[in-house]
């Protein structure tokens, strides 16, 4: 049937029906200024990965950088679709096509990319941990073996969304992706919800325990210069990695789960369903902006990359040197670890 004309004060009402996503124009904005900007430094990410010199010695950072950077890829992908959705520009089909498919997506990359950053931070903490307990997580073997168990883990647990049945229902301008799942597929989205925010507090967890870790370190190397500049160089990589995680995963996870709540009519307030609405949005345009940050943390935190990304400008060339014998004493440190 057709929506009753009948509006409330906060024009949220039409009817029966509440709707929460009449006010994405600010939003559509700003993802379309995070595309703009992330997109060249991702196809330069990709570019550089392609002819960055394979090292004697790998390591596991570069597994784990190689796969956040794939986690980049599926957003960029996925979010002219959200775009032409929250514009109103989208057809029908489009629209049902985002809420079953692009948008799980969105949800594959924004966990794969917290499960990354947490290793990324954890592997820059234990390459200056000289412990046999830190061995085999820098193996590169087990690297790609953990990223593989990520990926299949995250499918695992989201690809029942795209698959599971959805309602017909009536096209309408404002379509929320909820209103076409059945009861199933509600239920098992609040699972996925929970899951991956379990996902999330291990990461978390990890974070900052090997954040934690490499602050005690760097105060307790004061008395040693030479270790003081190696403790510094790592806390700082540590703490760039961390900051980045905090301000761009956590506002999103306070919000996640009450806004479940409303998606899953447990809270059934038209206005509290909408502020929660407006809250899960600007929250996950906080996450989408990691992806202006990563290029970034590829070219500090990988001599290869910086190396061949410096190739590009003659006036950086002079630092090739430089970077070459950088990389050549992370090689002979590797080496030492492994041996």
């Amino acid at each position: 049937m057709p929506l009753s004309s009948n509006v409330s004060a906060g024009g949220a009402v039409q009817g029966e029906k509440c709707i929460v996503n009449d006010q994405m124009g600010p939003f559509t904005v700003l993802y379309i200024l995070i595309f703009i900007i992330s997109l060249p430094g991702s196809l330069l990410s990709v570019w550089a990965f392609i002819r960055s010199p394979r090292s004697k010695q790998q390591q596991s950072t570069s597994v784990y950088l190689v796969n956040l950077l794939v986690a980049d890829l599926l957003l960029l992908l996925a979010l002219p679709f959200k775009i032409m959705k929250d514009l109103g520009a989208a057809p029908w089909s489009l629209m049902v096509f985002h809420c079953q498919a692009s948008a799980v997506t969105i949800y594959i990359s924004l966990y794969a990319s917290i499960a990354f950053l947490a290793l990324i931070i954890t592997d820059r903490y234990l390459q200056d941990c000289n412990t046999l307990r830190s061995l085999r997580l820098q193996e590169v073997g087990f690297a790609q073996l953990l990223s593989l168990v990520i990926w299949l883990l995250l499918l695992l647990i989201m690809v029942p969304n795209m698959a599971l049945p959805i309602k017909q229902v009536q096209e309408q301008q404002y379509l929320s992706c909820s209103s076409l799942k059945e009861d199933i597929s509600l239920h098992w989205h609040a699972l996925t919800v929970f899951l991956c925010t379990a996902l999330f507090l291990n990461a978390s967890a990890a974070v900052l325990v090997s954040s934690g870790l490499a602050l005690k370190r760097l105060l307790g190397s004061r008395s040693d210069p030479k270790h003081w500049v190696d403790a510094r160089r790592v806390a700082g990589s540590v703490a760039a990695v961390a900051l980045a995680y905090i301000l761009c995963f956590v506002p999103y996870h306070v919000v996640r789960t009450p806004y479940t709540l409303a998606q899953t009519k447990v809270i059934t307030d038209c206005q509290t369903k909408r502020q929660l609405f407006l809250g899960k949005e600007s929250t996950l345009l906080l996450s989408a902006l990691h992806l202006c940050f990563d290029p970034l943390l590829f070219f500090y935190l990988y001599t290869p990359f910086r190396q061949t990304v410096r190739n590009m400008f003659p006036c950086s060339r002079n630092q090739t040197v430089s970077d070459t014998e950088e990389q050549a004493g992370e090689e002979m440190q590797q080496a030492t670890f492994l041996q």
